[in-house]
């Protein structure tokens, strides 16, 4: 265990201090000040060594969190990679994106805050990075057999490399020009600098895994086509339909989704050129939605030199500490100040936004909100309360609702379910022999760590598909229900 009195001594959770507000709006780099190895090793030895180590239950890729703990206070950096690595193929990625519902589930959080598991993964993999610790591993045989991976997010990417450590041939498709997926295009550098994502793809590529930016599968390349150049196909395209608000005036210049936003700036940060770039100088800026996609937004909107920021949820304020019926160990929905909360901006709640007003060109200019009410448990807008909010770019981030379906209906016939999710048995096997589906396209809209967790166990199906039987861990399977939905 870590230092057996160390939750005694250090009773204190301590994270690195974020860089100063006005220095980082100046740039796109990380917000996070440079980590104190001394800090993180006190902060490991609080972990307990619990009878039941409940953070393992709170984490869908069961990572083996008091043992890397022990292990970080030690001072044995190695080591500790060695384990983080075992269950997680980038913690670099959750380190840095995962809303922690390990942290939730800690044991020394009944009473104290909870250990800070989540800044000593990430300074595992840091260390590791730096040190040279995070080398390929090229399998040791090859199978002959091949596997296309169509999508290079967590899932796609977690999925690829498992299936090449297999000895399977593995190339990933990525239909835009870089590879990553959300993790490209969706986050911005100030939440994690896309070093992160090249170091990985440079220990995957020395592996043999095989990368194709810029393909299109259903356009580009038929789906029948890639099904008949490859022994196994693993669909891992995401969940990226963005959930619309159908009231008057959507159709107005300056309504946007969220993510097209994003993504362009991502765009610019990797030093393209685009065009009629979406930005918000000189702007006042409304963000529909309240959740982690909206704040990235509100971040985004400050360093772009926005007027103003108003971030609208149509719900409750969550509550600042635990309610009573959401009791440990479960994953609680608490009221979080995001790093670009603290830039600036105003959040609202219990708003419900009735329609977008614009100007004689056709461009919005106000959004015209209701306060929300309950009504037989639906919120609606309540008569009386309007008000007008000054807009000249309104963000739509209110989450997604399910995978793309016009070329895995049309071409590779594969049936979805009532959620918007690629259909999918106990395997990860779809209706099609040798098609699977992995992460959000057929879980729908979740957490990076569910990501890496089924793209894990997808290669591990493929595996046995393919071989008739695998080495490959099995962490879940699609019928698993965790408290940290």
């Amino acid at each position: 265990m870590a230092d057996p009195k160390g939750f005694l001594t250090t009773r204190e959770r301590e994270l690195p201090a974020r860089r100063p507000v006005a220095l980082r709006l100046m740039d796109w780099k990380e917000v996070y000040e440079q980590g104190d190895l001394t800090q993180t090793r006190r902060q490991a030895g609080r972990c307990m060594d619990c009878g039941v180590p409940f953070c393992h239950h709170g984490c869908p890729l069961g990572n083996l969190i008091p043992e890397w703990n022990d292990l970080m206070w030690r001072g044995e950096g190695r080591q500790a990679i060695e384990r983080l690595h075992a269950t997680n193929n980038f913690p670099e990625f959750t380190g840095r994106l995962c809303p922690a519902p390990c942290e939730s589930s800690c044991v020394l959080g009944i009473n104290q805050p909870a250990v800070t598991i989540k800044q000593v993964e990430v300074s595992i993999i840091d260390q590791a990075f730096s040190n040279g610790w995070v080398q390929p591993h090229p399998p040791e045989r090859l199978t002959g057999k091949t596997v296309a991976v169509v999508g290079s997010g967590p899932a796609g990417l977690a999925a690829a490399q498992q299936l090449t450590r297999a000895g399977h041939t593995v190339a990933v498709y990525e239909r835009d020009d870089r590879i990553g997926g959300l993790l490209r295009y969706g986050i911005p550098d100030f939440k994690m600098e896309k070093k992160q994502i090249e170091a990985r793809l440079n220990q995957m590529q020395a592996e043999g895994t095989r990368f194709r930016a810029g393909v299109e599968i259903g356009r580009d390349i038929t789906w029948d086509d890639l099904k008949a150049r490859y022994d196994a196909v693993v669909v891992a395209t995401g969940a990226t339909l963005p959930r619309d608000l159908p009231i008057p005036g959507r159709d107005l210049l300056g309504v946007e989704y969220a993510m097209d936003y994003l993504v362009q700036q991502n765009k610019v940060v990797a030093g393209d050129s685009v065009a009629e770039q979406l930005t918000a100088e000189g702007k006042h800026v409304v963000v529909i939605g309240g959740g982690d996609t909206g704040a990235d937004c509100i971040g985004t909107a400050h360093r772009q030199g926005a007027l103003s920021v108003t971030n609208l949820a149509i719900g409750y304020q969550p509550p600042q500490e635990r309610p009573e019926n959401q009791p440990w160990p479960t994953t609680p929905t608490l009221f979080e100040i995001a790093s670009a909360h603290e830039e600036g901006g105003e959040r609202v709640y219990l708003a419900s936004t009735v329609e977008f007003l614009g100007n004689e060109a056709g461009e919005v200019r106000a959004l015209r909100v209701a306060e929300t009410e309950y009504v037989d448990g639906r919120r609606v807008p309540k008569s009386g309360t309007e008000r007008e909010i000054p807009a000249d770019l309104v963000l739509i981030a209110m989450g997604f609702t399910g995978a793309e379906s016009e070329a895995l209906d049309g071409q590779l016939r594969l049936p979805f379910d009532a959620r918007g999710n690629v259909a999918r048995d106990e395997d990860y096997q779809t209706s099609e022999a040798g098609v699977f589906v992995a992460g959000d396209a057929g879980r729908g809209q979740s957490l990076i760590v569910w990501a890496i967790a089924e793209g894990r166990a997808a290669a591990s199906a493929v595996d046995r598909y393919l071989e008739g039987e695998t080495q490959l861990p099995f962490p879940v399977r699609p019928s698993d229900r965790s408290i940290t939905v």
